[in-house]
């Protein structure tokens, strides 16, 4: 993919940058190790006044980066204000809470004596230069809820971000530089995909992390594994949504909606396939696709748009692949399952797609088993609670699930047997900077946000004090 803005609601290429070469990349690395040795030490006073500089910025740019997200990636242009509003909330969190999170860890003395100690304590030091790999359908907060923890930890970032949000990724490394940060703190890298590897196996380059699609996490995983290198990894989803017979189907219907097509249905947390008891199934059902069906399709920097287009046209490719071949072996589209008609004013050349419901899944479908990146819902109707969480689990992903219950005995049976790194119970599925954010399975590993994130690249350093040493 060539390092282009390109408009996804028309097709237009507004700007393509050059790649960084070899020697380019070599000084921002050798930059960002640089910066490291002298930032580790600087105090977290001096560490959030930055950060609650870069959030003051953005709150003053929010409009202005909205729109570049927008023309970019094709969010709508609401989205990408609320994005920019939880950016700023997310780094003053940190701002507020990192050294706390990072504080020395007292064991009992008790438990310790019997080794020799007179006191033993944990500390958590910074690891150094981490390479962010990350993808387009946030550029904003995928990039942040990495960052701001790891600044505030001490360590010191290079991003390469995904080749059609080079401006977002420009605009990271100036609002950084703006607020304070040491010039090495933070650097991005326009570099393709292929050039990712050589980045990563250079020595001063100590970790990594990732959010993006599978063979892309595979790729990084493979390369620091054989480095013996720290990486986090968040990647697909096919999250359920479970409706049982004592939730508010009329609630659960409406949040269904915005679940499935939060930012034009490209989320890895999306809810993606819609687990219905047969009590409630057909109630439910009507509801969501009247739902599904009355979202408006549009020009993302409209006020009034709901859904914009996919990010690619490949994006939309694949996507209506996973349709017809789910509608040929027998699925019925309850609505959509198109592309719109008659958007008129350019937006023919863009890459829309209607709003899509699918009842009738089996197994046999690839959708099934596939991620669904754009606005498709697939619904399935079950008999009870087991068959419910045996039809949840039944994928390769786990990264969240959306349970709607007042029952506590099934909450309490979800929340034991459903394999996500989380369950979100009568509400729809969120990040949020107190909460540790990542999957399991093939979803990926390690944890983002809140205590969990920030400590996942730092060296849980043991510090042990003998008699003599006190």
């Amino acid at each position: 993919m060539p390092i282009a803005t390109v408009n996804p609601a028309n097709g237009e290429l507004i700007r393509s940058f050059d790649a960084l070469g070899e020697e380019e990349t070599e000084r921002r690395i050798t930059a960002a190790a640089e910066t490291f040795r002298q930032y580790r030490t600087t105090p977290f006073e001096r560490r959030a006044a930055w950060l609650n500089r870069a959030a003051d910025l953005l709150d003053e740019d929010r409009d202005t980066i909205a729109r570049t997200m927008t023309v970019e990636m094709g969010k709508p242009i609401t989205a990408a204000r609320a994005e920019a509003a939880k950016c700023a909330k997310a780094m003053r969190w940190y701002a507020d809470r990192a050294e706390g999170l990072l504080a020395d860890e007292h064991p009992d003395p008790a438990d310790v004596t019997d080794s020799g100690a007179s006191r033993a304590l944990v500390r958590y030091r910074p690891l150094g230069v981490v390479l962010a790999v990350m993808p387009w359908n946030f550029p904003l907060w995928q990039v942040v809820r990495f960052a701001a923890p790891a600044l505030m930890a001490g360590n010191v970032g290079l991003l390469k971000h995904a080749s059609n949000v080079p401006q977002t990724a420009l605009y990271l490394e100036d609002l950084f530089h703006r607020a304070g940060f040491p010039a090495g703190c933070f650097r991005t890298l326009l570099i393709g995909s292929g050039a990712v590897e050589a980045v990563l196996r250079d020595p001063r380059v100590v970790a990594a992390t990732l959010t993006g699609s599978e063979p892309a996490g595979r790729a990084v995983a493979a390369t620091a594994g054989d480095e013996v290198k720290k990486t986090v990894l968040e990647l697909g989803g096919s999250d359920p949504y479970l409706v049982l017979p004592s939730a508010d189907v009329e609630k659960a219907a409406a949040t269904a909606v915005t679940a499935r097509v939060q930012n034009n249905g490209q989320s890895c947390i999306a809810a993606k396939r819609f687990i219905v008891h047969t009590d409630v199934y057909d109630a439910f059902a009507e509801r969501f696709t009247a739902g599904m069906r009355a979202l408006t399709v549009g020009d993302p920097l409209e006020e009034v748009t709901d859904i914009g287009p996919l990010s690619t046209e490949q994006g939309r490719t694949d996507l209506e692949e996973l349709v017809d071949d789910a509608v040929g072996r027998g699925a019925e589209a309850l609505c959509g399952g198109r592309r719109p008609d008659k958007l008129g004013g350019g937006l023919e050349n863009g890459w829309f797609y209607e709003p899509t419901v699918l009842a009738g899944i089996t197994t046999a479908m690839r959708i099934h088993r596939e991620e669904t990146f754009g606005p498709v819902a697939t619904l399935y109707r079950v008999a009870d609670l087991d068959e419910a969480i045996h039809l949840a689990n039944d994928t390769p992903f786990g990264l969240s699930s959306n349970v709607w219950t007042r029952d506590q005995g099934e909450q309490e049976q979800c929340a034991r047997d459903l394999e996500a790194g989380g369950v979100f119970f009568n509400g729809m599925t969120a990040s949020h900077p107190a909460l540790p954010f990542g999957g399991i399975k093939r979803s990926g590993y390690g944890r983002e946000l809140a205590g969990h994130g920030i400590r996942e690249f730092c060296n849980a350093t043991t510090l042990w004090y003998g008699p003599e040493a006190s």
